[in-house]
């Protein structure tokens, strides 16, 4: 238990469970009661390269989870009829399936009496590995007990008492989290008050010699020194590390904290030798808003005379505290994870006040589009780098700021999900705490203006994390099942992969005139095809002959090795092949899918349906269509632009031919929402489904001042669920969507399109 609390203080929230079940697993291997063949299934599922040829017996099982079902009952004779069971019962299967918290409740058939609880998690994670991680909790309560699923809460107390005079105390941030206040509360209980007995630092250029001097001082006086920012500086880190390996002789009261955002240049030598604590955020919109409210004072909201002030702050802290939370979802909530932070809500607030008194003064209205676009586009929106994401923020405000706030007629609320949020239009400080008191601990994603399939999506993400933690804390040794060594197995594995490459280079030449812009786009993805497959077949028979011990293990082979054996993407095949998510098996799929595409492109001609997915570089193509457009029709380049239309048919061989400008592509995922190809519009996704196959989609040129649409959403197009990075790298382009509902529904919910799911 020692062990657990003291580490649990130097993890992420995140990690916490992770490093349960970590513990848990290996208590029971030293036991001899874990199976390594079932341990390594759970980690891994079914990492096959070969499609599964058994059809799917109901539809609303994954195909991941169908492909899972296949090795499971293979492994221990409990699952051997699984299978089959389902096949002949898929309504019994299918109501546990619908169930809220299937993994609270008995398993379908015999499996209830039959499966221990390690077992049943086996089973979720083929029917519904969104429950893995209550699946975890539950298993690692049963096997040891609930205190190791419930981390202790940060206790600075409890910290001093662990710390010393020679070991320094690590805080590791996390966006919208600083201990400042809450050591210096500590320091002040304790006599150590600013700035007499303590002094703070904050790092940055030039600061390293100031640092220093009041280490020096602290260490011989007995201060408390605090250096803020430690990533700002990596330069001078080493020199920290020196001034503490030749401190002489310390004064017993004697501490040094340290602030620092999770880097890799932090110094090796003083995190072993420090205390180390991670600070996060308070989780939730209530600890959210408390923590805003909990800084400000009665006289700081009798600043301003005019009357709308004390409400509007408390929209302010909503809003806040949305923008923190939204991030838990994921990429459905923000493409780039932002540091929203304590100074936003303190710049947003003096704005408030500023135009408020104003106009109050005045006699004038509230500048309601001032104050939002301050908010949304330079405080808020200063840190926003992506255009969709700051679309977003936006639209909070469009929701939460004007005049309907005050409607005595129609009451506002921010949300009626579970509980009626509403804003509290007078009293002092006590009564909007006491508002605040109010709020419910735990949110509903519809809160946040999302739909509740995006708490699936979240729970699959931190499912997807511990699985890949786990892999990546593994040891060698462990087999590939089956009785198979790890070295048959990756070399069985590599011997598959070389046998599905392609034996003949595709080879594209016109015999006469120019290139037009897609075969130029074609001879481009040929060439880079050809860079992919030639670094596979090179590293593929280079990792034989080391298995072979022919030649030496390189670090660069051993990677190669260790992804296929976890049924990953080898880093060194991804720098060469276009952005996926894929594990092995489905991106080998993919690649075979793409070598079929280029030969019938280079064999046939341009395809009357493309498959955008199989492309390299897809916006390459989707500027070389604007560029035959404009040559055709004498339009300059720099004003021309794409429009989208959905069409009714799902199956190329419907088309009825190629289209003289544009084309037709296939293969768009969406999500957030679904597609109703009877209304041909958005619709709200069904439960559980998280994404959708789009029909087929034309892609036309058009004249961008031509270009007049109503009722359409810009829906941006994703090359991968990973959405796009602070870079801007994911993007390829925007469609437009057809809705009958208020834009703001589908930019809340986090509407995208993608190219490739990550299953």
């Amino acid at each position: 238990q020692t062990m657990y609390e003291y580490t649990c203080l130097g993890i992420f929230e995140r990690h916490k469970l992770m490093f349960s079940l970590q513990m848990t697993s290996k208590i029971m291997d030293g036991d001899g009661e874990l199976d390594h063949a079932t341990w390594d299934f759970f980690l891994k599922g079914n990492p096959s390269l070969d499609k599964i040829t058994a059809k799917k017996p109901v539809e609303w099982l994954t195909d991941a989870g169908w492909k899972d079902m296949q090795m499971l009952k293979n492994l221990e004779d409990e699952f051997a009829t699984l299978a089959d069971d389902l096949t002949k019962n898929p309504k019994v299967w299918h109501d546990w399936y619908e169930l809220e918290a299937p993994e609270a409740s008995p398993m379908p058939m015999k499996y209830g009496s039959l499966l221990n609880p390690f077992q049943q998690l086996l089973m979720l994670r083929c029917f519904r590995p969104d429950r893995i991680v209550n699946g975890i909790r539950n298993f690692v309560i049963f096997r040891m007990s609930d205190f190791y699923v419930q981390p202790p809460p940060l206790v600075y107390d409890k910290i001093y008492a662990q710390s010393n005079e020679r070991s320094p105390i690590v805080f590791v941030l996390s966006p919208g989290a600083d201990p400042q206040s809450d050591v210096q509360k500590l320091g002040d209980s304790m006599g150590f008050t600013a700035p007499t007995r303590f002094r703070f630092v904050s790092l940055g250029q030039g600061m390293g010699p100031v640092a220093a001097a009041q280490i020096e001082t602290g260490f011989q006086r007995g201060y408390w020194v605090m250096l803020q920012n430690c990533h700002l500086l990596q330069s001078w880190l080493k020199s920290l590390e020196k001034i503490l390996l030749q401190m002489p002789k310390t004064h017993k009261d004697f501490r040094l904290w340290l602030t620092t955002m999770p880097t890799d240049a932090f110094p090796l030598g003083i995190l072993q030798r420090s205390l180390k604590v991670v600070t996060e955020p308070p989780d939730g919109l209530k600890l959210n808003m408390r923590q805003s409210y909990a800084k400000l004072t009665d006289p700081d909201l009798d600043t301003c005379d005019s009357l709308v002030f004390k409400p509007l702050v408390y929209v302010l802290a909503f809003f806040h505290a949305v923008t923190q939370d939204r991030r838990k979802f994921g990429r459905i909530g923000w493409n780039v994870p932002y540091d929203f932070n304590e100074s936003d809500f303190k710049i947003s607030f003096q704005l408030l006040e500023l135009y408020l008194q104003k106009a109050y003064d005045a006699k004038g209205e509230i500048p309601w589009e001032t104050l939002r676009y301050l908010i949304g586009e330079a405080m808020y929106g200063g840190r926003v780098t992506d255009a969709y994401d700051r679309r977003v923020l936006n639209t909070y405000l469009e929701e939460y700021m004007g005049d309907f706030l005050f409607d005595e007629n129609q009451p506002f609320y921010f949300s009626q999900a579970g509980h009626d949020y509403t804003c509290p239009t007078e009293g002092d400080l006590v009564e909007y705490n006491g508002a605040i008191n109010q709020l419910p601990l735990t949110q509903s994603p519809a809160v946040f203006g999302l739909h509740p399939n995006a708490e699936i999506n979240y729970y699959l993400t931190s499912a997807r994390e511990i699985w890949d933690g786990l892999i990546s804390m593994q040891t060698g040794g462990a087999g590939g099942g089956g009785g198979v060594s790890k070295e048959e197995y990756i070399f069985n594995t590599a011997q598959e992969i070389m046998k599905k490459l392609p034996e003949e280079e595709i080879r594209f030449v016109k015999e006469a005139g120019i290139y037009t812009p897609t075969e130029v786009v074609l001879l481009q993805e040929l060439e880079r095809f050809v860079v992919l497959t030639t670094k596979m077949e090179e590293s593929l028979a280079e990792l034989k002959r080391a298995l072979k011990g022919e030649i030496g293990m390189s670090a660069a082979l051993e990677d190669l090795g260790n992804a296929m054996f976890n049924g990953k993407l080898p880093g060194q095949w991804a720098k060469a092949a276009p952005q996926n998510l894929k594990p092995l098996g489905s991106w080998m799929e993919h690649y075979t899918s793409r070598f079929e595409q280029y030969t019938a492109w280079a064999g046939e001609g341009d395809p009357v349906v493309f498959w955008l997915s199989g492309l390299h570089v897809p916006e390459s193509l989707l500027s070389a269509l604007v560029q035959a457009a404009a040559r055709r029709k004498g339009w300059p380049l720099d004003k021309s632009t794409l429009y989208t239309e959905c069409t009714k048919w799902s199956d190329p061989a419907e088309v009825p031919g190629k289209l003289l400008d544009g084309t037709y592509v296939r293969g768009l995922w969406l999500e957030g929402a679904r597609w109703d190809l009877e209304r041909g519009c958005l619709a709200r996704q069904r439960p559980k489904e998280l994404v959708m196959e789009m029909p087929l989609v034309t892609i036309i040129p058009v004249e961008a001042n031509r270009l007049k649409l109503r009722d359409s959403f810009e829906t941006p197009v994703y090359v991968t669920q990973s959405r796009r990075n602070a870079m801007g790298v994911g993007l390829v382009f925007p469609a437009n969507l057809h809705t009958e509902e208020h834009l703001s529904i589908w930019t809340l919910q986090g509407v995208g399109l993608f190219l490739n799911t990550d299953s």
